[in-house]
């Protein structure tokens, strides 16, 4: 797997984006490295209402264990994420069994959780109920993954990385389609500047959630790691069957998300470079090669994805809700995060 190690040379030359450099300025002595050198990390999960939950726990509590994953064990499980959604809600008791047969306990609480694990998955689907989770978590000190949507608004996803700052706690969040099939092809020696680019996923609507949030996050994070951070405005086109989403960066550089509504479904996208324009091709193993990123994480305590990229990201679909409102007019990035700010 050393190419998955291989994304963290990448730097921003105006090729493809760094995968990030951590969360800027809030990191703290990693409490749980003692732990892991012991090989005692042990992993706790909120939310059994999501596949990538067992998807996860069967990683890393296999027998015998993948040497990628040696030193962590999910030890516990909240089972509650949603409790309105249905799709959700009603995958609890099915995955209660599945972790089961791993040996994981569940608990009645995040309170209770934390006193039994040293790193945590927040993995329930519903964004609503994020913040409150996420703020239990970040208060117990205790280094966290946050699975998509981080949370069901802009404003949301930052007092997550405000209260992050505040308490010097790593928080990392990542769609697994940012670790795509081909990423390490997309490099200056191979296609040359990064001149724009164009993804797609599915973009499935929840009431609950803004537009994109919901599941338009996955072909939204492909733009922004081939692209990086630095978005002017948004302007998005939608019909029945398709939303489109055009953005214009700093550097005059344009990106495109395609959400899908209906009909084939897929992720992808297509890379413009100075040298050679190349296909974004869709993870093989895209569970396991986000699980790498996360236990490097979990071991050194950096995320590999800062906060500013990971806000921007939001900020780009929330901005793409607003432009939707008003027949595609564009939409300033930076005029969305600062009234998101000023609602905090």
């Amino acid at each position: 797997m050393k190419d998955i190690y291989d994304r963290r040379k990448f730097i921003r030359t105006g090729t493809i984006a760094s995968i990030g450099l951590g969360l800027s300025g809030i990191l703290r002595p990693f409490t749980a490295s003692a732990a892991f050198q012991k090989n005692l990390l042990k992993v706790g999960i909120i939310g059994l209402d999501t596949s990538h939950s067992t998807a996860f726990t069967k990683m890393l509590n296999a027998e015998p264990a993948d040497p990628l994953f040696a030193g962590f064990r999910v030890e516990a499980a909240y089972p509650k994420g949603s409790e309105k959604i249905e799709a959700s809600a009603s995958r609890i008791a099915g995955y209660i069994t599945e972790v089961k047969k791993y040996g994981v306990e569940i608990v009645s609480s995040v309170k209770e959780l934390l006193k039994k694990v040293d790193v945590v998955l927040l993995e329930s689907n519903d964004g609503t109920i994020r913040l409150d989770q996420a703020k239990q978590v970040i208060r117990a000190g205790k280094p966290m993954f946050i699975d998509k949507p981080v949370a069901a608004s802009l404003r949301d996803v930052i007092i997550i990385y405000e209260e992050a700052k505040k308490y010097r706690v790593p928080v990392f969040s990542s769609s697994s389609l940012r670790y795509f099939e081909n990423i390490n092809d997309i490099s200056s020696e191979m296609i040359g500047k990064v001149l724009g680019a164009d993804t797609y996923s599915p973009a499935l609507l929840e009431p609950s959630h803004p537009d994109f949030f919901w599941y338009g996050i996955h072909g939204v994070e492909m733009l922004y790691t081939v692209l990086g951070r630095g978005c002017r405005a948004v302007s998005r086109i939608n019909t029945k069957d398709t939303d489109v989403v055009t953005g214009v960066w700093d550097d005059d550089r344009i990106g495109t998300f395609r959400g899908t509504r209906a009909g084939a479904k897929g992720y992808g996208g297509v890379v413009f470079g100075e040298k050679k324009i190349v296909p974004i091709i869709s993870p093989k193993n895209g569970y396991k090669n986000l699980l790498i990123e996360i236990v490097e994480f979990f071991k050194t305590g950096i995320s590999p994805v800062n906060e500013e990229d990971t806000i921007e990201i939001y900020a780009f679909m929330e901005a793409a809700d607003k432009s939707k409102i008003q027949n595609g007019a564009w939409v300033s990035i930076q005029d969305v995060i600062s009234k998101a700010k000023k609602a905090i």
